[in-house]
């Protein structure tokens, strides 16, 4: 522990959406007992927990504060002060500890959804949901657990693989497969005694998972469904579609949770209109007003159209 100069610290990256509990800071600059020591990135010198402490500080007049420094990358120091938020002091909202959830997996996608919810202290259930209806998380074809052990999370892709290994590399030590197919040892052992036998190398378990959807297409549908082939909104039935489309998307925590995806919901909500809601409605336009709402009309939808091609690119 060490005591340093309050102003040569930098505020937490904290996960509380709405920011610091000014009635809290108030409270604490009442405690005359020493307070616990504030956890600081050395790196950084970025507060990681005790922002309300550092608060009630410099309220008091306070030139310097104790302090327990935390060696590690950013993303390990967010987790850190996720972790200690949930443990003790002015408990996170629900909402902090899913928008936390969702940027620990955008940090790290191999993290189970056991693992990121003992972190954020929310339901695995719920990690699991947030999981799929996120659409900018990036994927993992491993999942790393509470206990640090990993496995596969298609476990038909991994025997696959070691069948396809074993079948062009019939030497092979298990050793090799494994870490080829990215399997465990038994798993390798496994493969190659069902295709000695002449069996199908994936369980009767696995080969019936295999045919049937993915649970995450049950849970939540895809925005493709309501798009044709070529990504962009089907004529045929399409109100409906870009409705439930755009539902989806105001649902979506990655958008809720950030200035900019707000604000962009905002616009689409404000954009997403069908053929039907216009019935009618140019007939009433005013004569010397036709040009100019027509001009714009054109205008926003060109707009629209370079947003489009600029997501294709991605």
């Amino acid at each position: 522990m060490h005591s340093i100069a309050i102003r040569t610290l930098l505020p937490a990256d904290s996960p509380r959406l709405e920011g610091e509990n000014r009635a809290h800071i108030l409270r604490l600059t009442e405690v005359e007992s020493p307070l616990p020591p504030i956890l600081v990135h050395r790196q950084t010198m970025r507060v990681i927990d005790g922002m309300h402490r550092l608060r009630a500080a410099m309220l008091r007049g306070e030139k310097e504060i104790r302090v327990t420094f935390f060696d590690g990358s950013g993303n390990e120091a967010f987790l850190r002060g996720v972790e200690m938020n949930i443990a003790h002091g002015l408990p996170l909202t629900h909402a902090d500890r899913r928008a936390a959830a969702v940027r620990i997996m955008a940090a790290e996608p191999q993290l189970s959804d056991r693992a990121v919810a003992d972190r954020t202290g929310l339901a695995a259930r719920t990690v699991a949901a947030l999981r799929r209806s996120t659409a900018h998380l990036p994927r993992s074809n491993r999942r790393v657990g509470v206990n640090g052990r990993s496995w596969p999370v298609d476990g038909a892709r991994g025997r696959r693989l070691a069948a396809e290994y074993i079948a062009a590399r019939p030497d092979a030590s298990l050793r090799e497969v494994a870490k080829a197919a990215g399997i465990s040892l038994s798993t390798a052992h496994d493969v190659r005694k069902r295709l000695l036998e002449g069996r199908d190398p994936l369980p009767a378990g696995l080969a019936a998972a295999r045919s049937r959807p993915h649970p995450a297409a049950l849970a939540s549908p895809r925005l493709a469904d309501a798009e044709d082939g070529g990504g962009r909104t089907s004529g045929r039935g399409g109100g409906a579609g870009r409705a439930e489309v755009l539902r989806r998307l105001m649902k979506d925590p990655s958008l809720r949770h950030s200035a900019p995806g707000r604000e962009l919901l905002r616009m689409l909500n404000a954009q997403v209109v069908t053929a039907g809601d216009w019935a009618g409605l140019a007939d009433t336009v005013p004569a010397h007003c036709a040009d100019a709402i027509a001009r714009l009309a054109r205008e926003t939808a060109a707009a629209w159209e370079q947003f489009a091609e600029a997501l294709d690119r991605r």
